[in-house]
């Protein structure tokens, strides 16, 4: 990807600077060629939206195993991850707003991009109407008809049915709901194989979108994307070191030293793979060994949390789309940001744990409040640094989760001191 977005946009701004975009050659190539390819790569992204998020998300749910025998932590464990959630995208939502990247583009260049870009958007997916009001916003996310929701790409109707099948499925135990759970397994093992493949695509088709924006546009785009990266990165430290170490210390019971030194190997494995799933297997282990938290409570919590507690996908997810907002000129109502509030901490829960499991969310709330979807290769270059980054915040907050739910259980079963989560020795990890 990186080879492919310095490619593009090199070759892009060299084009703009010979012969201009107004080049009658420039624009055929883009007409017929880069723009094509671009749009080929998007649509792969968003055919596979429907079954990633709809399985995933009830997988997710139905993983939580007996809700009558673990309803109490499992109850503990979704509020928490909801609300952290939502402070995550707040931050990033509140310094979008506050610090403006996506603003600053020349009134021309802004007008060059802004041209056929609605309709070039709609090609690609169709934008769910925004809801009038409070009640409506409510009222719509439960719908009439499934296989019409998707098709309008009504996400949140199709989240609310996903997570009906998941509780449905841990509540009724036949040999028919054994047979549908596996039947999802495979949609969303399909799905990721498919993923995979798509992205490796991803350095061609981030090189003919790079090269689309850029000939037309220039290297001015490119000083927005160093801002946009900025934001990201400053939003999610200021979730990792400030409402993870607030959480562990008040919640948990645990000094945040305690808990970054005793995570650190977690950090390293999800900083290199990109994988809250690729980094399980470690989380668990520094779980149990250096955080000294009950097995019982660790594997529940940290297995869910791979898939449902992506708190920094979530804050990505918000800051992306604000930003490509306000570089398209795109003026976000309350109500849409709201909108886009309740889908990010959703998408949090739906999304794959996995390099790139985002993307295809991202790009469904763009076409839903109407900001281009082209917008999507601007921040694909750079989407394995910012990958890399959320995913160590991904399983940093699984960890502080399991932290939090460890000393609740503890204190209501009455466990011995030394299984409490409270200033316990850090164990040296294996380099």
């Amino acid at each position: 990807m990186i080879a492919g977005v310095l490619v593009g946009a090199a070759a892009g701004s060299l084009a703009n600077s010979l012969w201009g975009p107004d080049d009658l050659g420039l624009q055929t190539f883009v007409r017929w060629v880069s723009r094509p390819i671009g749009q080929i790569f998007l649509r792969l992204l968003f055919v596979l939206v429907l079954p990633v998020v709809f399985s995933a998300l009830a997988l997710g749910v139905a993983g939580v195993g007996d809700l009558r025998r673990v309803g109490r932590m499992g109850l503990r464990t979704l509020v928490y991850t909801l609300v952290v959630s939502a402070i995550a995208v707040f931050i990033g939502i509140g310094l979008v707003n506050l610090l403006r990247p996506g603003e600053g583009l020349p009134a021309d260049v802004r007008a060059r991009l802004l041209e056929g870009a609605a309709t070039r958007a709609e090609t690609i997916t169709r934008p769910a109407k925004a809801p009038r009001t409070g009640a409506d916003f409510l009222v719509g996310i439960v719908p009439d008809n499934l296989v019409r929701a998707a098709a309008e790409n009504d996400m949140l109707a199709v989240m609310f049915v996903a997570l009906c099948f998941g509780i449905a499925l841990v509540r009724v135990q036949t040999s028919g709901t054994k047979a549908l759970r596996a039947a999802l397994e495979g949609v969303y093992d399909i799905s990721m194989h498919c993923i995979e493949a798509v992205i490796r695509l991803a350095p061609i088709g981030v090189a003919a979108l790079l090269f689309t924006v850029t000939a037309e546009l220039g290297m001015a785009v490119l000083l927005q994307l160093a801002r946009y990266v900025g934001v990201v990165v400053l939003a999610l430290a200021l979730h990792q070191f400030v409402v993870y170490s607030l959480a562990v210390r008040f919640l948990g019971g645990m000094s945040p030293w305690t808990f970054f030194r005793g995570i650190q190997a977690a950090m390293v494995t999800a900083f290199s793979t990109a994988s809250s799933n690729a980094t399980l297997p470690t989380a668990l282990r520094v779980a149990e060994e250096n955080l000294h938290l009950p097995s019982t409570v660790s594997r529940f919590v940290l297995t869910i949390g791979s898939t449902a507690n992506q708190n920094g996908t979530a804050l990505f997810e918000g800051v992306t789309v604000l930003f490509l907002a306000q570089f398209y000129g795109v003026d976000l109502s309350f109500a849409q940001q709201t909108m886009v509030v309740c889908i990010c901490i959703l998408g949090g829960v739906g999304t794959a744990g996995v390099p790139a499991g985002s993307l295809p969310v991202i790009a469904m709330i763009l076409g839903m409040v109407r900001v281009p979807v082209e917008g999507i290769g601007l921040v694909l270059g750079v989407d394995r640094f910012l990958d890399m980054c959320r995913t160590t915040l991904n399983v940093s907050g699984d960890l502080a989760a399991a932290v939090v739910v460890a000393r609740g259980e503890t204190r209501l079963h009455g466990a011995r001191s030394e299984n409490l989560p409270a200033e316990p020795d850090v164990v040296r990890h294996q380099r």
